[in-house]
């Protein structure tokens, strides 16, 4: 059975004066927009509004899958407590809309939660472009729309699959309150917010629209992800002087890296593709390297067998930001820490903005990096150079002194990723470790050779993403995403 978020919001300007509505449906394992609608409404109250877009939103769902189950998320108290039956409906205005609203869908496919405005800002937009077009004596239209690409992501981070943007493709206006199209879908688009528009009413669009979605049910799992950024990383060894494989060369472009989806299984080794029966929300883990340290703008190696340093400033600014971004998304519900200091920090700095605790995962840690502890990579290959050559030769060669290899990373950061799986089946977890860990889980889920470490750009405070499902198959969604921090 399909599954969407319906968010939604109205205004006045005046209440009663000049109102409009927003209504925005999304798919929660993607967080990709599936529909939007708004609409100028005349003279009307807030409530009047707020319960329009209530009805829009959930009669695009309808639109979409008329068996889906709906989460309805507003910012208005009372209408989610009356829709919820714990609130009485006593005015006159309100009882009409709010039983035309419950007719839409059966009331045990929908749902209610309350949120806080803040996560309400892509239906808020929409509302507030209806009612400026109002005031220019127009309609809302949603070729002129920005409230897409304005809002932040409503689901996991990385909104980039490659049904979904066919379905975008598909997607068409119907007069003032149509969906918004999003455009340029196939193997090879690189766009995510362009916008083709159908004709305004057209019916044949509209039920292509809602075929195309009821299809892209069946590939969420084939991501074709965005909004990977390289920029200057450092707790991996960096070849300073530019000879020599680079683990982790750094440049400081903020160029977007296509990352295309993995097909293996969660350990990486199977065989799955993207189409298949639905397996259900997958377990998302959003990967969030820690802050910067002292370190980190020097380029030493800082594993766990080092002096634990804590984050600088500048670290601080970082989690700060990367809080503020992942509260705005709304969709983080557990956080599990690196036991690390900097990580542990990051993580209560995002952890205190969200209202969640913090478990710390001892699997999560950075790699031992022995002997080359506080070393950048120049003086590791003057003082070990053959040290340095096997480890970068072999995944099981460690750093000299007795730190650990890449193959016994891999065994550690997989026996964490099974137990958080078995204990997060489903959810979003932000996962707050290091530059192997995030590397090594994305490179598992790719199912990409142990070489592939040294291939991946990962920044400091970076977001990745990996959607888990039920089959054993695994998707990467983001990779080294530092958007937050610009």
């Amino acid at each position: 059975m399909p599954r969407f978020v319906v968010e939604a919001d109205g205004g006045s300007r005046g209440n009663p004066g000049p109102a409009g509505y927003g209504a925005v449906v999304l798919d929660p394992a993607t967080g990709e927009t599936l529909a939007e609608r708004a609409e100028f409404i005349g003279v009307a109250t807030n409530n009047v509004a707020e319960y329009k877009g209530l009805i829009a939103g959930l009669t695009a769902a309808r639109e979409l899958a008329p068996d889906a189950t709906v989460l309805v998320r507003m910012d208005s108290k009372l209408v989610v407590e009356q829709m919820s039956g714990r609130w009485k409906i006593k005015h006159p205005d309100m009882k009409p809309l709010a039983a035309r609203a419950a007719k839409i869908l059966p009331r045990a496919q929908v749902t209610y939660e309350w949120i806080p405005r803040e996560r309400n800002k892509h239906a808020d937009r929409l509302a507030n472009e209806a009612m400026d077009a109002g005031k220019r004596g127009e309609q809302w239209e949603p070729s002129r729309s920005t409230a897409f690409a304005a809002a932040p992501p409503a689901g996991p981070p990385g909104d980039a699959a490659k049904g979904a943007a066919a379905v975008r493709a598909a997607m068409a206006s119907g007069g003032g309150t149509g969906t918004r199209a999003a455009a340029a879908a196939g193997t090879g688009a690189d766009t995510l917010f362009g916008a083709t528009d159908a004709p305004s009413g057209d019916a044949q669009a509209r039920a292509a629209e809602a075929a195309a979605v009821r299809a892209a049910s069946a590939v969420a799992r084939d991501t074709d992800t965005l909004f990977g950024a390289a920029e200057a990383p450092a707790e991996a060894p960096a070849g300073a002087d530019g000879t020599g494989p680079r683990p982790a060369a750094g440049s400081d472009g903020g160029h977007a890296t296509r990352t295309a989806a993995g097909t293996g299984t969660a350990a990486g080794t199977g065989t799955g593709t993207g189409w298949g029966p639905d397996m259900g929300a997958p377990a998302t883990f959003v990967l969030l390297r820690h802050g910067e340290t002292a370190l980190t703008p020097q380029k030493r190696f800082s594993g766990s067998g080092g002096t634990d340093p804590e984050l600088s400033p500048a670290g601080r600014r970082q989690a700060a930001a990367v809080a503020e971004a992942l509260a705005a998304r709304g969709t983080v519900q557990a956080v599990v820490s690196s036991p690390l200091r900097r990580c542990r920090e990051t993580a209560q700095a995002v952890a205190d903005r969200l209202g969640l605790p913090v478990a710390v995962e001892e699997g999560l840690r950075e790699t031992d990096f022995g002997a080359w502890e506080g070393l950048t990579f120049a003086e590791v290959r003057e003082r070990f150079p053959d040290d340095l050559q096997a480890w970068l030769d072999s995944p099981k060669a460690a750093p000299t002194g007795g730190g650990e290899s890449f193959t016994a990373v891999t065994r550690r950061v997989s026996a964490a990723r099974d137990r958080l799986l078995s204990a997060h089946a489903g959810r979003t977890v932000l996962l707050v470790t290091h530059v192997t860990p995030v590397k090594t889980l994305v490179r598992l889920a790719l199912g990409a050779p142990p070489e592939s470490l040294f291939k991946m750009e990962l920044s400091a405070a970076s977001l990745s993403a990996v959607a888990y499902y039920a089959d054993g198959n695994a998707s990467v969604r983001l990779l080294n995403d530092t958007s937050h921090l610009r």
